[in-house]
């Protein structure tokens, strides 16, 4: 599944995410949601979280 769509994305899921910082290589950093930042239903770039270590980035992908 991709992160696109905000309704697929749970707390708690484990996602790969693209930080703000690694957006040029498109290197994927791997954790658990802690908090959903973007409000709208879906985004282009991926919907925007924070991990439960505090990292924020668009999610890539949902880890089953």
């Amino acid at each position: 599944m991709n992160g696109q769509n905000r309704s697929n994305i749970k707390i708690g899921s484990k996602v790969m995410i693209v930080l703000k910082a690694d957006q040029r290589t498109g290197k994927l950093t791997e954790g658990v949601v802690k908090k959903i930042l973007t409000n709208s239903s879906s985004h282009p770039h991926g919907i925007k979280v924070m991990l439960e270590d505090g990292q924020v980035g668009r999610v890539q992908k949902i880890m089953g």
